[in-house]
């Protein structure tokens, strides 16, 4: 038996809503506007942008570390009222899943985990401002975003039964297979948010090299690279490591690039071989996996611009969703 059809079209919604939310916090970070509030939950002190000559002047005055740039205020306000709205959603799909969690098909514990999850999530949007952007918080900022979103996805799928994986469910070693394509895709994204958090982007300008036609160039720094804890009152806006360490980020994220190609890959090639259901989502695993690789080239080719940059990001949380779509096709019967 179905869940509520109220229930199934929320998580519906607050899937999508939340995947444009994790789209606008890399477009916010991006834009360098991260700390476009130096304070939260408001900006300023108020609950918009100061844009008035005199409300910039107090602003100014109170903070004079960090003065006005109205752009860069919208662009964080516009994210933490879209947070808003997402939040209050999640809430109320754990508490209307918790009222029916008697209701046959209703799935129940997820939806709470996802309550616990947004609370979470809620301290790390405060810590990455009143941190100045430490990135071991942004890339968790980031990590618990896109798992806010695979649960959602992963909740839509199961209010509404689209499995039926035919002979996909008897193929040997797919789950095997399935559950390191998931453990190279998280290490992946984390990567990658490592990379982006450190300004690390730019740091191999060159493509397949890395810089002055060297692939793994000796003056890379990766003990000073990855350490995830350099204390606290340190604004990292911009980055605060040298360019080998930055580089050596970027390597590592490389690296991982060529992993994450040959790991996916074959999953996407082992599931169109299963045929039926299984060669659509190996096409659009195969697909995810290719555009995202040509856009992360296309960034180091072009310099890292916006639309790219950003462009990155939703591939990673289209990745996440394929992978989750390939477990519920899989096990499509189990309530959660």
């Amino acid at each position: 038996m179905k869940t509520h059809p109220w229930f199934y079209r929320m998580s519906l919604v607050t899937t999508v809503l939340t995947f444009a939310l994790v789209v606008l916090g890399a477009w916010v970070r991006l834009t360098d506007a991260g700390l476009g509030c130096p304070d939260w939950p408001g900006c300023y002190g108020q609950w918009d942008v100061p844009n008035t000559p005199a409300a910039i002047e107090r602003a100014n005055e109170a903070f004079p570390d960090t003065p006005v740039h109205v752009g860069k205020g919208w662009r964080e306000m516009v994210h933490r009222y879209l947070a808003g709205i997402v939040g209050p959603l999640i809430y109320g799909l754990a508490f209307f899943a918790w009222r029916q969690r008697k209701r046959p098909g209703q799935p129940w514990k997820v939806p709470l985990l996802l309550a616990g999850l947004v609370t979470f999530q809620a301290i790390l949007g405060a810590w990455t401002v009143t941190w100045q952007l430490k990135p071991a918080v942004v890339t968790a900022h980031l990590l618990g975003g896109l798992t806010t979103l695979s649960l959602l996805w992963w909740l839509t799928l199961r209010c509404n039964y689209l499995g039926g994986g035919g002979r996909l469910f008897g193929q040997r070693g797919l789950g095997a297979m399935l559950a390191a394509g998931i453990v190279v895709a998280i290490a992946q994204i984390t990567l990658g948010g490592w990379t982006s958090t450190n300004y690390a982007a730019l740091a191999c300008n060159e493509f397949p090299a890395c810089s002055l036609g060297e692939y793994w160039p000796d003056r890379a720094d990766f003990g000073e690279g990855f350490v995830l804890w350099r204390g606290l009152g340190v604004n990292y806006e911009f980055g605060v490591l040298d360019h080998p360490a930055r580089m050596a980020i970027h390597l590592v994220h490389r690296a991982g690039a060529i992993v994450a190609a040959l790991v996916l890959g074959a999953l996407a090639w082992w599931l169109w071989r299963a045929g039926g259901i299984g060669r659509g989502l190996g096409i659009a695993l195969g697909g995810a996996l290719t555009l995202q690789i040509l856009i992360g080239i296309g960034n180091v080719i072009y310099s890292l611009p916006l639309a790219l940059a950003v462009a990155h990001n939703a591939g990673a949380a289209l990745l996440a969703l394929v992978l989750v779509t390939i477990i519920h096709v899989r096990r499509p019967l189990a309530a959660s």
